[in-house]
Parts: C-alpha cells; structure tokens; sequence
C-alpha cells in the first residue's frame, strides 16, 4: 500500500523524484503537438507531466524538445556485420532506444546456437532488445541453410522475456496453403507475428492477413503499401542501405492512417549508420519530404510501440519507460542527448561503451568441402548449339540472366545471348554481364550453383562474401573463373568475410569470423575496411549506384522476385522452382 501512495504522490508532485526536465517542449505523441511542461522522472520511469518542484537532479531544457527514444520496429544485426554490443551501442548514439532483432540470418548459420548468442549478448545491455523466432529456416526448399528450425526447435525460447514473437513469415505459401509445419509454428504462443510477403495480393492477401500476421515491410509502391493498410496491416516504411523504399511509400500515408505506419531500417550497414544515421535517418528524410515533424516522431515511437505490442514504450507519459531524446531543433532532428530509463547514454553522438558477450562456437563456419575451379565452368549443354552463322569466335549460346535493379532487391529475369570459349559461357564486358555462382558453405556437400548477372558494373575482378541472403552459403561474382577461384578460397581462409580481386591479387578483404557474418571490431572500424572495399569494387567497374556487397548478398535469397540464385541452382521466384540457365 506504502508503494502505491508513494507512486501516487510522485505522479502529483508531491513526493520527491530522481530527476525532473524543466522547461521542455514535450513532442507529445498522444496528442500530436508540441507543448511547454516539467516531466518527471523516477526510478527509470516517467512518474509525469506538469510541475515538479521536489527532485535530486534537476535539469534545464530552456525550451529545448524532448522527444520519446525511438524505435526499429524490424532489423537484422547481422546485417551491420557488427557484434550486437557494438550495434546497440551505435544505435543509442542515434537515439534508438528499442528495436525488434530478427536473428534470422544467424539462425540459417547456427540454428538455435544463433539465437541463443544473440540472446545471451543482447540481455545485459542497456537497450531494448525484443527478439522475433526466425520463422523460416531456411527460407524456402530452393536452397540449403546451416540448421532447420521448426516448432519444436523454436518452442524452447517461448517464454524468454526477450522473445515477443514470431519472424517475418517470407513462405507466404505455405501460410496461406495451410501447410503444417507453417501452421505449427503460427499456433506457437507468441503476440507478434511479422510478415514479408512482397506481390501477395487480393484473396491471398486476406489469407495471409487472418493467419495472425499484422505487419509488412516489403511494399515498393504506394498501390502495395494502400492494399495492406485496407485489409488492417500495420506498414513498416523501410530505409535500409540496399533497399530504400520510405520516400516511394509516403504518398500513401495519410490523416486517417498514418497512426498505422511505422519505420523500420531492416538491414543497413556501419557506414550508413555512421554518417546517416538509423531510425533518426527516416524522421529526417520523412521531415525533408513533407511530413509534420509531430508525425515523423509519431511513426518512429507510438506507433511502432503500438503495432509491436511494446507496453509503457514509444511516449513521454506517466508510467512509460523514461526513454527520451534531446534536441534544440525538431525540423533538422539533430540528437544532443540519449537518455535509457533515466540514465545518459550518449551525448553529441558519442557512443556507450559496453562488455561483449562469448563468442566460442561460432567460428569456423565455412565448410565447402573438396573444391574445384571446374564447378565454375558452365558448358554448353549436348544438342545443337546455337552458332550458325558465326565464326568459332563469334559463338553464343542464349542464358537466363539476372538483372539487378538499382535500390531494389527485386531483380529481373532478363534473356541474354553470351560468347562461348571452349564450349563454355564467359561473361561479356559489353554487356555489363558478369558470371555468378553460390557454393554451400554449411555441410560441405560440395553443392554449386552457376548462373550470370547483369548490372553490377564489373569489368574486371571478382567478389566473393559469405553474407548471403537467407541461407548465407558462399557467393562470388566475376569476370573470369580465375579470379572467382581465387575469391572463393580467400573467403574460406579467412573463416568468412568479404574479398575483392584483380588478377592474381587479393585487393581487399573484410575478416566475418562469427558464423561468417559478424565481427567484435568497432563500427568506425568496420565502416572504414568496407569504405575501402566499396572503392575497390567500384575501381573494377562496379556501379556507383549500388552497395557491392549488399546487392551482392540479395542474388540468393529465393523469396524476392524474379531471378534469384542459390546453392542448388538458378530460382524462378515467380513459380518457386529451380530454372535451367540455358534458354531453349
């Protein structure tokens, strides 16, 4: 009872708080205005708004704004190719105070050791770390992954104080076929169920919408974006490093649904959050277009708080968690100060330091077993090749090819006639077309998939990466298979990582050790090997619209439109099936 009336007293200004804000602007995201008020803050909480006279700390805003930390309402860490210590650190720096971490990416590695370290490496710290069960692993049967992760293996971690719910659900099929493992892991006992389920429309979309799934963070086009808000989905706008749909999505948000709406950066790497920043990038970049400040902050605070199912975070308001930014200016949205539960985190963009957790078992990851540079070769196939009329050097032979769209991880399924070289397809300078191929890296079956590319600029060289959506097996593009080869075993010895060739030389390269993905190095680090690396790459000709290894890193993943390449083979995503390379 004592309890009771002491929290009552301190809500009324009667009782003594730790610290009280006096003369803020409050960015009141109930109420959608800014307003002059004292807000008081006691053990980690927000204990009110009004005047507070009785406090240890006091601390003058002079008319400065305060504004609730903001959230991500979907990110995957292991995008960033940092250490979760290292991640959280940098995103407070930007005013972050909370996100939704999809382990996905190190669970198609390491299975439920993945989600575990993530885990055990997220609770400590001071951040919000919600965690979403990895929902497809592996994303689809068109590739190989390191684990499988059903019900059962996902049931250990319900429960878990940490864990609100289950990952973006990309096998939309199966959610809407009714196919029982999908089911099984839908009927787990988890709030939140997050959807991926780009060009699903009409009846499939009521589907997959009364399976329990209420978000979407693949929408391209205002049209897309309309026809999720109608049928109840919350709309996740998006603004990642390879992906950057916010600025396309905007026009469909308006007065009677922007209470729907939400930010999310979902992959985005150091340099980017380094010099841009992450959820603080949205709010400036929906500002710069037009959005009310007042609405910006809403849809990167209540609004993700609410779509998520994140009680007492997202707002300044009694009893809320006492998150909150500082700044002296709203429309440029430039953080001063980070607070976490009362307590500074950051100051002028300067970043906590925190202990890192154990990383034992998650290095050496990369298992391709016995190795050729022959699996590369893509030999004419037995038949009439189709020569006629040209000279030996002159031969062609028609192949599907994948085609890279620019900001987008939507690729499209191009046609292309490329030279033959003793029997063999080659790249073609002329033709920006480059050869790609995806080795298993899990199991060492020795499994290769080989097909070509067009659009990432090469005109020389090769690039290899272990980070590869969603699977994460071994992927390597280039202009000859010399230069492939050599990619290929630079990226084995090192354990996982990043490489780029010229020749006969390793022209940069970016050591992953953890599952092939991650590093314990700093983010200034980091940013600064992958400065170096994008130089390089664009040295060989690669375009300077794109992230090399981030688009690099979406070739495989199976579940995007239209052209996509895996372990096992070329994937017509449209039809969910293995395609041929040859065109006959």
């Amino acid at each position: 009872m004592s309890g009771w009336k002491e929290r009552m007293d301190q809500a009324r200004g009667l009782a003594e708080v730790d610290l009280v804000l006096r003369r803020a602007r409050l960015v009141n995201v109930f109420s959608g205005e800014v307003h002059s008020t004292d807000i008081g803050i006691h053990n980690g909480q927000f204990v009110g708004i009004g005047s507070y006279t009785k406090a240890v700390h006091e601390l003058d805003l002079d008319g400065r704004y305060v504004v609730p930390g903001l959230i991500d309402g979907h990110v995957h860490i292991e995008s960033s190719q940092l250490c979760p210590e290292e991640f959280c650190s940098l995103l407070l720096a930007h005013g972050v105070t909370s996100a939704v971490v999809d382990p996905h990416e190190i669970a198609n590695v390491l299975g439920v050791k993945g989600i575990r370290y993530m885990l055990d490496s997220l609770e400590p710290l001071p951040f919000n770390a919600f965690v979403v069960l990895p929902s497809c692993v592996p994303a689809t049967e068109l590739e190989t992954s390191g684990a499988r992760l059903g019900a059962e293996e996902l049931r250990e971690f319900v429960g878990h104080p940490q864990v609100i719910g289950l990952g973006e659900v990309m096998d939309y099929q199966s959610v809407i076929e009714g196919k029982a493992d999908m089911v099984d892991k839908l009927e787990l006992p988890l709030p939140l169920k997050d959807g991926h389920a780009p060009g699903i429309s009409g009846e499939d979309l009521n589907a997959y919408f009364r399976a329990g799934i209420r978000t979407e963070h693949e929408c391209t086009t205002p049209a897309e974006a309309r026809e999720r808000l109608r049928r109840g989905f919350n709309l996740m706008l998006r603004e990642g490093s390879a992906a950057k749909n916010l600025l396309d999505l905007l026009p469909a948000v308006n007065n009677g649904n922007a209470h729907r709406c939400l930010f999310v950066t979902d992959d985005r790497h150091p340099a980017d959050l380094l010099n841009e920043g992450s959820i603080d990038h949205l709010v400036r970049l929906a500002i710069k277009a037009g959005q009310p400040p007042v609405r910006a902050v809403q849809m990167s605070t209540i609004n993700a708080a609410h779509a998520l199912g994140l009680p007492r975070l997202g707002a300044v308001a009694p009893g809320y968690q006492a998150d909150f930014l500082i700044l002296s200016d709203l429309e440029s949205f430039q953080i001063e100060d980070v607070y976490w539960q009362g307590q500074k985190m950051s100051s002028k963009g300067k970043r906590p330091s925190f202990l890192h957790a154990s990383t034992q078992g998650l290095t050496e990851s990369v298992n391709i077993g016995k190795w050729d540079q022959v699996k590369l070769e893509v030999k004419v196939p037995p038949g009439p090749a189709e020569t006629k009329g040209f000279t030996q050097s002159q031969a062609r032979s028609k192949v599907r090819v994948i085609g890279v769209q620019a900001h987008s991880l939507v690729t499209s399924a191009l046609v292309a006639e490329l030279p033959l070289v003793n029997g063999c397809i080659v790249p073609d300078t002329e033709q920006d077309i480059a050869k790609i191929a995806v080795l298993e890296r899990h199991h060492a079956t020795g499994g290769v998939g080989v097909g070509f590319i067009k659009g990432l600029g090469l005109k020389k060289g090769a690039v290899a990466s272990t980070v590869a959506h969603d699977s994460h097996n071994l992927m390597v593009a280039g202009m000859s298979d010399q230069e492939m080869d050599l990619a290929i075993r630079t990226v084995v010895k090192m354990g996982g990582g990043l490489c780029l060739i010229e020749g006969e030389k390793v022209i940069g390269k970016l050591p992953l050790p953890f599952a092939g993905l991650m590093t314990d190095k700093s983010p200034e680090e980091v940013a600064e090997q992958l400065s170096y690396l994008h130089a390089q790459g664009h040295a060989l000709g690669m375009s300077p619209d794109i992230d090399p290894f981030m688009t690099l890193a979406f070739m495989s993943l199976p579940v995007i439109p239209e052209l996509k390449i895996t372990d096992l083979g070329l994937v017509d995503v449209e039809k969910l099936s293995i395609t041929k390379v040859f065109v006959d």
